[in-house]
């Protein structure tokens, strides 16, 4: 569960330090005073989408920390040991900034990650629910998701889709080969023919380079001769060669250095330029012996410079070009001889087809149960929810065969008895929409292993005895896991184990929005306000502790 939020310029939160309880709680307050800001903050932490305007005005940089709990034999913890970030015992903490440019920085428990490190682990810690996330429940693709998580189908609809791509692009070069055969041979003809002579020229990546080293080599090799001697000579030979001279001095020094210690150093220094002198003698007879004069080679090395450089202009392209001009007429000349026989296409289209149907059929058997599962729940959700009597169905209409399978996966509603069901995006209310919507994401939210769910005025376009109903609802949910809800009903908030009011106040000229747990008394203040508005009344109040009191 979500142990604490740390927010620091955030819009316009200056500073808040929040410690949550688990179990239901509500943030209430006036509209405009910055709940949701709270959970943007939480969405930000967890690895959501980050912009400079969240820094608050004046700001450098907007930072936000949450900490939450660990399980040491959890998913996550296996994770992060995977990941080589470290575990503290029992808690995961995480960390973003984002500074007034924009630019973005997330951390996980001080170790340094990227954002999609950051989102994922955000995604075993928690799952927020916008207050319009019951829109994306039109989309077919919203809906056909929904039901691939419940079947426990993600990974599968995945392989599906990856299959469906490999045997269309079968069936593309298959008409490829057959509308373009005569072409395809002609220019597999000129690719083999200009492979063939670039094979023999046996150009590799770093010839060139090493090519022209050589030719620089022995075109100044008499140069190179002559001053390897001249070298030699002056560092090794005679009384006056600077070897001998520097060990002559260092032994000087030393024996000077037994009267004073202050000549330490300066012997140090000289031991180490005789040593250093040595090794460049010893080197330099080394290189010298490897030295020679070699007319042959040197013009064996300045044709094939030339040869090289005759393909080069002939194909347009630089020397060192030439690999890689090598390797991609190889790869098309590949590409070419797949598609130069139709017939052997065609059997690894229809193979590519086996596979898709097979993998397409366990789809569809595992997604029949999860549509008659959720149909049923929400159905039941329903009765409850103020639509007495209505409908719900997750309909899978057999269609031809496409990435996502082999049905169109439809949510079909009938709000009133005797009314025929109809797509959701068609027939559905604002409110009923609302309600419909919710009842997914409490189903869905139920059967999910993530701690902490949070509900961002998901409750919008309700009322009255429905929203007491959404708010026991809510509660059960936090019997199992921590639930966060932002409300502005006072049905929902009578209902949860622990509420906060979030309030603005105008300090040094600046607007802040700050943070306050209510006790028992201040409850009923709070839920008295949400209930009768401006004029709080001892009949308000008292009909506030009645909805606490019923909890």
């Amino acid at each position: 569960m979500l142990r604490s939020l740390t927010i620091r310029d955030f819009v316009i939160v200056d500073r808040l330090e929040l410690e949550f309880s688990g179990g239901f709680g509500v943030l209430t307050g006036e509209t405009g005073a910055g709940k949701s800001i709270l959970l943007d903050a939480l969405g930000l932490v967890l690895g959501g989408r980050g912009e400079a305007g969240m820094v608050r005005s004046g700001r450098d940089r907007a930072d936000v920390a949450a900490e939450f709990d660990l399980a040491a034999d959890g998913a996550l913890a296996a994770w992060l040991a995977e990941q080589d970030l470290p575990a503290d015992e029992g808690a995961v903490i995480l960390r973003r900034t984002i500074d007034a440019g924009g630019r973005s920085r997330a951390w996980i428990n001080g170790s340094a990650v990227t954002l999609a490190q950051l989102r994922t682990a955000g995604e075993w810690l928690a799952d927020i629910h916008g207050q319009h996330a019951h829109h994306a429940l039109l989309r077919a693709d919203a809906q056909r998701s929904l039901v691939d998580v419940q079947a426990g189908a993600v990974p599968l609809a995945t392989e599906v889709a990856g299959l469906h791509r490999e045997w269309q692009r079968l069936l593309r070069l298959e008409r490829e080969a057959a509308a373009d055969s005569a072409s395809s041979a002609r220019e597999r003809e000129l690719l083999s023919w200009q492979l063939q002579e670039l094979d023999q020229l046996g150009f590799e990546p770093d010839a060139w380079q090493e090519l022209n080293a050589e030719h620089s080599r022995l075109a100044h090799a008499a140069s190179l001769i002559e001053g390897a001697d001249e070298t030699l000579a002056a560092l090794g030979e005679g009384d006056i060669a600077v070897c001998t001279i520097l060990r002559h001095l260092d032994a000087r020094v030393a024996a000077l250095a037994d009267y004073d210690p202050g000549l330490a150093d300066v012997r140090e220094l000289l031991a180490a330029a005789a040593i250093q002198a040595d090794e460049a003698l010893y080197a330099l007879r080394r290189y010298r012996d490897r030295l020679d004069m070699d007319p042959q080679r040197l013009a064996e090395v300045e044709q094939r410079i030339a040869t090289v450089m005759d393909a080069a202009r002939k194909h347009r392209v630089a020397p060192e070009a030439l690999p890689e001009l090598t390797r991609q007429w190889r790869e098309r000349l590949q590409t070419l001889e797949a598609t130069a026989d139709p017939a052997r296409l065609a059997a690894a289209a229809a193979t590519a087809r086996q596979a898709f149907d097979a993998a397409a059929g366990r789809l569809s058997a595992a997604r029949a149960p999860a549509a008659r599962r959720l149909s049923d729940e929400i159905t039941a959700a329903m009765q409850t929810l103020a639509m007495a009597g209505g409908r719900f169905e997750v309909a899978l209409e057999p269609s031809e065969p496409a990435a996502t399978g082999l049905e169109i996966v439809e949510f079909r509603v009938s709000a009133n008895p005797g009314q025929p069901l109809r797509s959701l995006a068609k027939v559905a209310s604002g409110g009923e929409l609302s309600r419909i919507g919710l009842a997914i994401q409490v189903m869905a939210s139920r059967d999910t292993a993530v701690p902490t769910l949070v509900f961002d005025e998901v409750d919008v376009g309700i009322g009255g005895r429905v929203a007491e109903i959404v708010g026991k609802l809510l509660a059960r949910l936090g019997r199992d896991r921590q639930v966060l809800c932002v409300t502005h009903l006072p049905q929902v908030a009578a209902c949860a184990d622990w509420q906060w009011r979030i309030a603005k106040r105008e300090q040094g000229g600046e607007t802040v929005s700050e943070v306050a747990p209510l006790d028992d008394a201040a409850r009923v203040e709070e839920i008295a306000r949400m209930l009768g508005g401006v004029s709080i009344t001892s009949t308000t109040r008292d009909h506030a502790a009645e909805m606490l009191g019923r909890r």
